[in-house]
């Protein structure tokens, strides 16, 4: 067996050559080869070398604070167009980072694509396929006949088309060949096989493999340590060294953003689910409390980020966190998800599956709902989650949000009614508004469509949206109140806080006390709040 070469994070920026196409494994707070990213990064500015560069980031461009990631390349001449499910976030007052000041600026070329789509779009590259037809993204922003996933003038080109097959509409994403894949493990061998033993997920580091190696390209992984020759169990090698090219030992790298290493995240070690601090209370603990009652006893659920990762630490604190399996994208299955930078990971999962297998879970609707959250909701039940106006840099892009939507049978969005300076509180179990935000988030029509309610209609899924002071319901007849907080005044509060009129249920209900209530719900799953006790 040939010995895989040992580099350093320079020598790796050698082995990229000028106008390459670069797919890079990483997610938001996980994953990330960012030493290698960094080594590239200073290559050019020594050398120049490599120059005019495509980058493809399946999951997300990196890590979410400092220089990290992607943003180690976003230097004039060496990154020419990115492709990305998204993009690493800022906050909002402070200067946003630096891919996004690239794309804001029409100094890079910049594609926002669904996450699931862009694994697949490598596997049929590996495959020798002619790319992707899929239903997700259709009557979204990702749609040819939207944006096309465009993210700024300088961006020209149409990767996205529409095709007609015996009758029905599909999107064609194009194969993706990438000429070299960075890519990240735990452990390599002598002879390149890797393994994750120390990982929260493989992501989809064997298919960005596959895809540059079966087109004469070069795989170079990242790693931790490295082992003698034939001594990794076979059973364990998640990449074999077949495919890989050369190693970049990184002893001190980062399991999670901010995390050195927690065996929790990877299946090492299993904590009592006491340890965990009980979140505190707020108006989002609140909507998260109400959104956790739409679950049913034995549910498969996906969970997104914002206020709707709140919602696992609800059911640990109500005692039922064993009814329910979550399926996180990035390949969770099972245990407790994270919130913040470590979003994505989860403690005690059942099973680590690497992304493309989860999206094809997500995908094909094999699971009973999912747990999302919102920036914008329109009068046709569309929702807007990767594009804030006029501060698109706090938002992180579509990730794997229109892979889940497009089937997904039961969907939940959490979000607040209005954003803006707000003084809103709880007292004695009713909302009180003394000051209310100036910004609508129900507007006549969301700024980018991520997610159709028409087409959500028209293929029978079932939708709400829970907010601090109201629950909607997606009907037929238009966007409909069907819960009211206590406290809350229907007319001042809501009807008159919508750029569109708003139905109001019949038999509309109050939201239970106990949502507002910071002491424990004895929430029972499947059983209505109201008839909990």
């Amino acid at each position: 067996m040939k010995k895989v070469a040992v580099i350093s994070p320079a020598e790796a920026g050698a082995l990229i050559p000028d106008g390459a196409t670069v797919t890079v494994s990483s997610s938001s707070g996980l994953g990330c080869p960012d030493a290698v990213l960094r080594g590239v990064g200073e290559r050019f500015s020594a050398t120049g070398s490599p120059s005019n560069v495509t980058t493809i980031h399946p999951i997300a461009a990196g890590d979410m604070s400092g220089i990290k990631g992607i943003d180690h390349l976003v230097k004039p001449g060496l990154l020419t167009r990115v492709i990305a499910g998204s993009y690493p976030s800022g906050p909002s007052k402070s200067e946003p980072p630096l891919i996004w000041q690239a794309i804001e600026n029409d100094d890079v070329e910049a594609y926002n694509l669904p996450s699931g789509v862009l694994f697949q779009m490598h596997r049929a590259a590996a495959a020798g396929q002619p790319g992707v037809f899929t239903h997700v993204g259709l009557d979204t922003f990702v749609d040819p006949r939207h944006t096309g996933g465009r993210m700024n003038a300088r961006t020209k080109d149409e990767l996205v088309r529409v095709r007609e097959i015996d009758g029905t509409e599909w999107l064609h994403y194009p194969a993706l060949v990438p000429d070299v894949a960075i890519i990240r493990a735990t452990t390599a061998d002598e002879w390149g096989n890797l393994t994750y033993e120390d990982e929260a997920s493989a992501l989809g580091a064997l298919d960005q493999a596959y895809a540059a190696h079966n087109h004469g390209g070069t795989v170079i992984a990242q790693v931790r340590r490295l082992a003698a020759g034939g001594s990794l169990h076979p059973q364990h090698v998640r990449v074999p060294g077949i495919l890989v090219d050369a190693v970049v030992v990184v002893p001190d790298q980062l399991q999670t953003t901010g995390t050195p290493h927690d065996p929790t995240l990877s299946g090492e070690l299993r904590t009592p689910l006491g340890t965990l601090a009980p979140e505190p209370f707020s108006l989002e603990k609140v909507i998260a409390r109400r959104a956790a009652h739409e679950i049913q006893p034995g549910d498969i659920v996906n969970l997104g980020f914002g206020i709707s990762a709140l919602v696992p630490r609800i059911l640990v604190e109500e005692g039922v966190e064993d009814e329910v399996s979550w399926v996180l994208e990035q390949g969770a299955v099972g245990g407790v998800p994270l919130t913040g930078f470590a979003f994505g990971c989860a403690i005690n999962a059942q099973a680590l599956m690497p992304s493309i297998d989860q999206f094809t879970l997500l995908q094909g609707a094999g699971f009973d709902r999912t747990m999302l959250s919102f920036l914008e909701i329109d009068e046709e039940g569309s929702v807007n989650v990767h594009a804030l106006p006029h501060r698109r840099h706090v938002t992180a892009g579509v990730g794997g949000f229109a892979d889940i939507t497009s089937r997904a049978r039961s969907l939940v969005f959490s979000g607040n009614f209005t954003a803006g300076r707000r003084d809103i509180g709880i007292e004695a179990g009713r909302l009180v508004i003394r000051t209310d935000g100036k910004l609508p988030k129900l507007v006549k029509r969301v700024a980018e469509v991520t997610f159709s309610g028409r087409r959500a209609l028209a293929q029978g899924q079932r939708v709400i949206y829970v907010t601090e002071r109201c629950v909607l319901e997606l009907r037929a007849e238009g966007l409909t109140v069907t819960e009211l907080a206590p406290g809350a005044d229907l007319q001042r509060d809501v009807l008159d806080r919508a750029e569109f009129t708003l139905r109001v249920a019949d038999d509309l209900k109050e939201m239970d006390a106990r949502v507002f209530d910071p002491e424990r719900m004895d929430l029972k799953l499947g059983v209505p709040l109201a008839s909990a006790a």
